[in-house]
């Protein structure tokens, strides 16, 4: 009875081989390219809206596969990439901005296993195709935005409290306010030490100046939620998008990697995700002279805008509501046809716009487009990126009424800058600009070869190995063999359960597990032929082989999953897909080479009288 597992133990893997097998299945079954077709708003389409969608793919004589309506969302199947390109390109004109129209690749996982929750695994934009974006985030820019806040902040707190200042200004990274009588120093130090507690004060040698400047650890918080502000927005605009399967990663202090697996349209997604434009609502000053502040006698509440005709006009320093405080948007046109944006805010903006509208009526309100622009420029023979912040207004209206968190804004210039404007709002705005310094592009085509040449690497290699074990072990090769397979049945079943993504390295890992995982079966058997060569019967050289063999494979595969785990933490993007497969395939192969192959040899050579093993 040395080499007989109990009922519930044979169960145990049995159970684990079937739950491998099941799950690792939705891999072997393709996808369907196929469009995807629901709402910018909250609300889920209804069946009228799913009719009109498949009226206009029809009537344009597309061949659709299937057409599903489900949970609100409207999914076209095709039979050919480019029909799939050409209908979402149709659909993008035809329908209005409330539907967001996206590319997707459908399962055509049978719907047994789907009700299993069996699904495959996501396919990295190595071996799907699409596009690569490594974006930098301008981490001055976030700095000298903060430094613009607490400009203003500062001027405004001293107003609140009545000290009276002859200047608030920036100047070299210092904002330096300068009061009217150096007897008021001690009154703007206490109101400093009580609101402006991020900020480092030096008093220089004239009496009436304090000087202010971020501390080192407030440019430290400013720079780090830049990063993690920007990641958001940029997931919002990728979710906009309706790309499946995105991927968005740091990396490094101040660069953000962007994935768009099976993203053709490359010029929209660069549009899309570098874009910073956005939106402030201020006050029009009227009563001060515009051309004098052209001159350069710009009032101290005030500051120089220009509209689109080039105009010049005075503005409210304040800021009555800005980007940030918008929830959402939509384009649409005005009661004259106009392009116009709906505006929707927060509790916050929605109670300052109308605090503000309800004692200003009457009174013209303007809407500043902000949009940072890069242009590269060749100066000396180098390529120079040159940042540029361009603020215009677009629109000066005058207060009728009081309106608070819903409106519209218009002086847009087209149906289309209406629209990306629209979807800008609702992603949010980006706290610092960011710039593409790295831009990749992968077919369909070329991920289509990687996957060949990917199965092609994995086949020969374990047709090798498996040939070697068979030749080298004989029987016992054969059941190292067996193991193997439901080895890789269980690696891709995990994978396909924790619906990782799938990339090239990811393959690559796959692949050495397989060579790997016979190795803790060489040990076994070579133990085993000890054990014979001693003189012991082929039952207690099989118990003996097993039972000895376990802390030296146990020490080998800890060593190697220490370097994984490393490698999972300190990687990025590739390194850590192929740091995940490889972890997942040392745990299972030794599951399946310990426990799997004694199992199988259990049932052959187990209870009953062996004369010789064929190993």
């Amino acid at each position: 009875m040395q080499n007989h597992y109990p009922l519930w133990k044979n169960l145990l893997v049995l159970i684990v081989f079937a739950v491998g097998i099941i799950y690792s299945l939705p891999n072997l079954y393709g996808d369907d390219p196929s469009v995807q077709v629901s709402s910018t708003r909250a609300v889920k389409l209804a069946q009228e809206q799913a009719n009109q969608v498949e009226s206009v793919i029809k009537t344009a004589g597309f061949n659709i596969k299937a057409f599903e309506f489900k949970d609100g969302h409207i999914l076209a199947r095709f039979n050919s990439a480019d029909d799939q390109l050409k209908a979402a390109d149709l659909l993008r004109e035809k329908m209005s901005d409330d539907y967001n129209v996206a590319l997707n690749l459908a399962p055509t996982t049978p719907a047994w296993l789907r009700s299993l929750g069996a699904e495959a695994m996501y396919l990295g934009l190595d071996l799907r195709g699409g596009v690569h974006f490594l974006l930098e985030v301008d981490m001055d820019a976030a700095v000298k935005q903060a430094e613009e806040r607490y400009n203003d902040d500062v001027r405004l707190a001293l107003r609140n409290e009545k000290l009276r200042y002859q200047s608030v200004s920036k100047d070299s990274g210092f904002i330096k306010v300068k009061l009217n009588s150096a007897d008021d120093k001690p009154a703007l130090l206490k109101i400093l030490a009580k609101d402006f507690r991020s900020l480092d004060v030096t008093e220089p040698k004239e009496q009436d100046q304090v000087w202010l400047k971020l501390s080192e650890k407030e440019v430290r918080e400013i720079k780090k939620f830049a990063v993690a502000q920007n990641m958001t927005t940029l997931r919002n605009r990728v979710n906009e998008l309706g790309v499946a399967e995105p991927v968005i990663q740091q990396q490094g202090e101040n660069r953000i990697v962007v994935q768009l697996p099976g993203v053709q349209d490359t010029t929209r997604a660069k549009e899309i995700l570098g874009t910073t434009a956005t939106l402030e609502y201020r006050l029009v000053d009227v009563e001060h002279d515009v051309q004098k502040a052209v001159e350069g006698h710009v009032p101290v509440g005030s500051r120089l805008y220009y509209e689109r005709n080039g105009n010049p006009i005075l503005l409210d320093r304040r800021v009555i509501v800005t980007g940030d405080q918008i929830v959402d948007s939509s384009s649409g046109v005005d009661q004259d046809g106009r392009p116009s944006v709906n505006i929707s805010l927060n509790g916050v903006g929605g109670a300052k716009m109308g605090k503000l509208t309800q004692a200003n009526i009457g009174k013209p309100m303007a809407v500043v487009f902000i949009e940072y622009k890069v242009e590269t420029k060749v100066v000396n023979g180098q390529k120079v990126r040159h940042k540029e912040k361009v603020e215009k207004v677009i629109n000066v209206a005058t207060i009728q009424g009081v309106f608070s968190h819903r409106f519209q804004t218009t002086g847009l210039d087209s149906p289309q800058e209406a629209r990306n404007l629209s979807l800008l709002l609702r992603a949010g705005a980006l706290a610092a600009p960011v710039d593409i310094v790295e831009e990749r592009t992968v077919g369909p085509s070329l991920g289509q070869d990687n996957i060949d040449k990917g199965m092609l690497s994995f086949v020969v290699g374990f047709a090798l190995v498996a040939l070697f074990m068979v030749i080298y072990y004989r029987l016992c090769g054969v059941f190292a063999n067996i193991a193997l397979v439901f080895n890789v049945f269980i690696i891709i079943a995990i994978l396909s359960m924790l619906q990782a993504t799938l990339t090239l390295p990811g393959i690559a890992g796959i692949i050495l597990t397989v060579g790997m995982s016979v190795d803790a079966n060489v040990l076994i058997f070579e133990r085993i032929k000890e054990e014979l060569r001693n003189g012991n019967t082929p039952q207690s050289a099989i118990y003996i082989g097993f039972e000895k063999a376990f802390a030296t494979i146990l020490d080998s595969n800890i060593t190697t999953l220490l370097v994984a785990v490393m490698l999972f933490v300190f990687g990025t993007g590739s390194v850590k897909g192929f740091a995940v497969t490889l972890i997942i395939g040392l745990l299972s192969s030794m599951f399946t080479a310990i426990t799997g192959t004694r199992m199988i040899m259990n049932w052959v050579y187990g209870n009953r009288r062996v004369e010789k093993l064929s190993i």
